[in-house]
């Protein structure tokens, strides 16, 4: 089948496309942002984003210059994103859940003229400020999302309470106010540089891949439109936060590119919070990752809750879904969670499940406009059912990382992203998941699925979480760790272990089952809830 091409002209402007294209159209009245209590209009986000692109000018910043953001999720996160874009400058969102040495690495490695920040987020990052040689000012966003009306105050200084640590640090509502609305977009080319998202990776610094003005309208309307079919009269919740690739096109620029609302929750995405801003806001798409669709299905069985509301779709990426949620969701709500792949470096989803045609256990098959190749060590192509190494090519992807040379070079090769992952596809076009390449364990001579030992596991009725790791045995050799976070008022104990490997036996072949099972309280993961295998691993070797 052919890949449709999105049609974009050479000179275009990512905030243009998305926020004045509204008010221009005459939705400028739709509701965009709905946070608490308040609803931000079309209208009113783009008098924001004009309002931070001119304070922006006003301290120096031009064309690709970097603007790094450390807001959560809220509408003066879409300001600044889309005001440093709409000059020409380069956002830069980076999550709010690092520490100061993080920070100090992002700050150096992107040579940030300008930070904007969460007010409660200055005690983190105030003491790697001094020693920064590019930074120019910094912009303290004091208060609450929730409360944040899009006023602009006064023309005073940050100064009081946290903001104070960092010597003549901005107020964000001043500062805006002084700018003044009404903005004409940089003439950029849908080629130069819009912003950046720093890689979420397992182990080693994060590295920042570089991506263009189309790259958000070519994701939404491959993805958004092409298999969620987006409009304008859905509203869209996302447990995973804007600073992740997921989170920015399901909170902001899906959203934004269908005239529809998100629905920001600026705090932790708890079962409760989501489950509120479901009742309250009535959302149509929810998005999250697999983790997160565990907890809220084990929170409505525990709370007696059977209803989504006008939710049509849910959608998982960031690992793969287990059978056990998909069809434990959908017997108790009724709505599909769709499983895909997607990666910071092309920016979203993939490859996925389509709505009504989704297989538990797959990752779906290649969204249209993408392409994708499973290959052997050599690069060859492998055919259906056969399990290699997946690349991915679209026009999402990012150009290159922005530093170190080397991690560009092993990553993109021309057209192509190796995305790290291992696949097969079987006849119909489906993937499904083999691990991570480098989590393979070879075990006895063969190559054992992580993921696979993972999924038999998480069928029996008293696991919630597992991860399958390796650790060395007798005489260096590769021995299975099953690592099992248990549900909650379910005790461990060497009867269930028992209970357990019996429950296995039928289920895996002798060499992958595991050779030590321990319960565990909870798994290590990053900040954007990947799981962190190396951890389990040194854990496992230590002992």
């Amino acid at each position: 089948m052919d890949a449709p091409r999105i049609l974009l002209p050479d000179r275009m402007n990512a905030a243009a496309v998305l926020v004045d294209s509204h008010a221009a159209a005459g939705r400028g009245s739709r509701p965009a942002i709905i946070c608490g209590d308040l609803i931000h209009t079309y209208a009113e986000v783009l008098e924001s984003v004009d309002r931070v692109g001119s304070g922006l000018r006003a301290l120096g910043v031009g064309p690709g210059d970097r603007v790094l953001i450390l807001l959560p999720d809220g509408p003066r996160f879409a300001a600044a994103f889309f005001g440093a874009m709409k000059i020409g400058a380069v956002s830069v969102p980076a999550s709010t859940l690092l520490t100061a040495e993080d920070y100090r690495h992002m700050l150096e490695d992107s040579r940030a003229s300008v930070l904007v920040v969460a007010e409660d987020l200055v005690p983190r990052v105030a003491p790697v400020i001094p020693g920064l040689r590019s930074l120019r000012h910094a912009v303290v966003a004091a208060g609450s999302e929730e409360t944040w009306s899009g006023r602009a105050d006064g023309g005073r200084p940050a100064g009081g309470g946290d903001r104070a640590a960092i010597p003549g640090a901005l107020d964000f509502d001043a500062w805006i106010g002084a700018a003044g609305p009404g903005l004409a977009p940089a003439d950029t080319s849908k080629d130069d540089p819009a912003f950046w998202l720093y890689s979420s990776g397992t182990t080693g610094l994060p590295k920042a891949a570089v991506h263009l003005h189309h790259d958000m309208i070519v994701a939404a309307d491959l993805y958004a439109r092409g298999v969620l079919g987006i409009g304008p009269d859905d509203v869209c919740l996302s447990a995973a936060k804007l600073f992740f690739a997921f989170g920015l096109g399901n909170g902001l620029y899906f959203p934004f590119r269908a005239g529809a609302a998100a629905v920001h929750i600026p705090g932790r995405a708890t079962p409760e919070a989501v489950f509120g801003a479901i009742a309250r806001h009535r959302p149509t798409l929810l998005f999250g990752v697999p983790t997160g669709y565990s907890a809220l299905l084990a929170h409505a069985e525990a709370s007696d809750i059977a209803s989504l509301g006008r939710v049509r779709l849910a959608v998982s990426a960031g690992e793969p879904l287990p059978r056990t949620v998909f069809k434990g969701w959908k017997a108790r709500f009724g709505v599909e969670i769709l499983d895909g792949i997607g990666s910071t470096e092309v920016l979203h989803i993939f490859i996925s499940n389509r709505p009504g045609a989704a297989r538990p256990g797959s990752t779906g098959q290649v969204v249209p406009g993408f392409e994708a190749r499973i290959v052997d060590g050599a690069g060859r192509d492998l055919p259906a059912g056969e399990v290699g190494d997946l690349l991915v090519k679209g026009d999402s992807s990012a150009a290159c990382y922005w530093t170190p040379r080397g991690e560009t070079r092993r990553t993109i090769l021309g057209e192509w992203i190796r995305t790290g992952d291992r696949f097969h596809a079987d006849a119909d076009g489906f993937f499904w998941f083999h691990g991570r390449s480098d989590e393979m364990l070879k075990v006895s001579g063969c190559w054992v699925s992580p993921s696979e030992v993972e999924g038999a596991i998480l069928e029996h009725p008293a696991v919630l979480e597992c991860a399958v790791t390796g650790f060395p045995g007798d005489h260096g050799l590769t021995r299975i760790l099953a690592s099992a976070v248990l549900r909650k008022g379910v005790e461990a104990s060497r009867a269930l272990e028992v209970e357990l490997r019996e429950h296995l036996r039928g289920r895996l072949a002798p060499h992958k089952l595991p050779d030590r099972i321990e319960f565990v309280p909870a798994l290590p993961r990053t900040p954007s809830g990947k799981l962190q295998r190396f951890k389990l691993r040194e854990r496992a070797g230590s002992r």
